[in-house]
C-alpha cells in the first residue's frame, strides 16, 4: 500500500463498499433482463466503478473495496427466499459470464500499474 490508512481512505473504502454493492444489484437486474447487450453494460459499469476506485484511492484497496460490496451483492441476491424460489433468477449463462467478467475485471484493475509508478527495468537505470 503507498499511503497510510487514513480515516478518509477508510470512509472512502466504505463507500466504495456501497457503490460496490448497488452496482452488483443494477448489474444483476440488466443481466437478467437484456442478455447480451445487459451483461456487456453490467460489466462496463463494473469496470468504471473498479477502475474509478483504483484512480481514487491510488492502490488496489480502492478495488477491493467495490469488489467486496459487489461479491455481496452477487451472493444476497442469489439465496433462495423462504418461499422457496429466488428473488431473480439465477439460470442461464449470464450469471455466470457476469460473475467472471467481474472477477477478471476486479483482478486487472487491481494489478494493473499507474501512470505515476516507477517502471521496473533492470537493463539501465532511469535517467
Amino acid at each position: 500500500m503507498s499511503g497510510k490508512l487514513t480515516a478518509g481512505r477508510i470512509a472512502a473504502c466504505l463507500g466504495l463498499l456501497v457503490l460496490g454493492a448497488l452496482t452488483g444489484a443494477a448489474g444483476w437486474l440488466v443481466v437478467d433482463l437484456w442478455f447480451p447487450g445487459g451483461l456487456l453494460l453490467g460489466l462496463l459499469a463494473l469496470f468504471g466503478l473498479f477502475l474509478g476506485g483504483r484512480i481514487a484511492l491510488g492502490t488496489g484497496l480502492g478495488v477491493g473495496g467495490a469488489a467486496a460490496g459487489w461479491f455481496l451483492a452477487y451472493v444476497i441476491l442469489s439465496l433462495p427466499r423462504p418461499e422457496g424460489d429466488f428473488l431473480l433468477s439465477s439460470s442461464g449463462i449470464g450469471m455466470y459470464a457476469y460473475l467472471l467478467g467481474g472477477t477478471v475485471l476486479a483482478v486487472m484493475c487491481a494489478t494493473m500499474r499507474g501512470p505515476l509508478d516507477q517502471p521496473v527495468s533492470a537493463a539501465r537505470p532511469a535517467k
